[in-house]
C-alpha cells in the first residue's frame, strides 16, 4: 500500500495547519476552541489512516474536517453546554477593527447555520474550492452543492441583516 508516511505527514501539518484551523474556525461557527479539538481529531484521525490516502492529503483533510464538523454537533447528548457572552451595547467606531468585527460578526452567522450548509459555504468561499470539488468533498451532487449554496447565502443575509437592525 503506497499512502503517506509519517514524515510527509507532519511536513503537512507543520505548513497547513494554520489554513486548516481556520477552515476548522469557520466550520465551528467561530468558536476557536472547538475549532482547535476538531482539528486536533482530524489530524489524529487522518494520521492513524495516512497509508490509505492515495490522493491529496488536503483534500482529504478539508472533506473530513467539513464531516467532522457535521457529526460533531448531531447528537444532543454529546452537545457541550455553553453559554453565550453577551455582547456590548457600546458601538466602535469605523477603522482597521472594524473589519475585524465584521469577520467575527460572519462568523457568529456561520454558527446559526445547520452543519452542512456552513460546510458547503465555508468550502465554497472560505477555501475557494468549485461546485464539483466540494460536492466531492462532501459526497453529494453538484447539485446539493447549488441548492445549500443558495439558501446558505439567504440565510446568512437575513441573519446578517437582522443583527444589523438589533444594533
Amino acid at each position: 500500500m503506497a499512502g503517506i508516511d509519517a514524515d510527509e505527514f507532519s511536513d503537512f501539518v507543520t505548513h497547513r495547519s494554520a489554513a486548516l484551523l481556520s477552515t476548522a474556525y469557520l466550520l465551528c461557527g467561530g468558536d476557536r476552541e472547538a475549532a482547535r479539538d476538531l482539528l486536533q481529531d482530524v489530524l489524529e484521525r487522518v494520521y492513524l489512516r495516512r497509508r490509505r490516502v492515495t490522493g491529496p492529503l488536503e483534500p482529504y483533510v478539508r472533506a473530513a474536517l467539513a464531516n467532522a464538523s457535521a457529526n460533531r454537533w448531531r447528537t444532543r447528548s454529546r452537545r457541550v453546554l455553553e453559554t453565550p457572552l453577551e455582547s456590548s451595547p457600546e458601538q466602535g467606531t469605523d477603522g482597521p477593527e472594524a473589519a475585524v468585527a465584521d469577520r467575527d460578526q460572519v462568523a457568529r452567522a456561520l454558527g446559526g447555520l445547520p452543519p452542512r450548509m456552513r460546510a458547503v459555504l465555508v468550502l465554497r468561499f472560505f477555501d475557494d474550492l468549485s461546485e464539483a470539488e466540494t460536492a466531492a468533498a462532501l459526497g453529494c451532487s453538484t447539485g446539493t452543492v447549488k441548492s445549500q449554496t443558495s439558501r446558505g447565502l439567504d440565510r446568512l443575509r437575513t441573519i446578517l441583516d437582522t443583527e444589523a437592525v438589533i444594533q
